[in-house]
């Protein structure tokens, strides 16, 4: 646990940081390393605070993925039916 002292106008504000990360080693082809350091380099970022966001990114798509294809899977198992939705036909506000 890191102790951080933040203080403005005399008073003193203890604040717990616990950092919980690992380091890895990765193996990447030298292409698409040098893609990764020239859009860091435009970034003003690190390799590994970009690979972090971009894991990020690919796991928020995975679930979005995921959610979708249970949505299919629910529609195939209960279609919608003829006329189901009809009744928000007259709701709609065409622009």
């Amino acid at each position: 646990m890191k102790t951080v002292y933040i203080t403005h106008i005399n008073i003193w504000i203890k604040i717990g940081i616990e950092i919980n990360m690992k380091t890895i080693q990765m193996t990447l082809d030298e292409n698409l390393l040098d893609n990764v350091d020239k859009a860091i380099k435009k970034m003003k970022t690190t390799r590994s605070a970009f690979i972090r966001k971009s894991l990020h990114k690919s796991l928020i798509d995975l679930k979005m993925e995921e959610m979708e294809e249970q949505q299919r899977q629910g529609y195939l198992k209960k279609p919608v039916k003829k006329d189901e939705f009809d009744v928000w036909e007259n709701e709609r506000e065409w622009v």
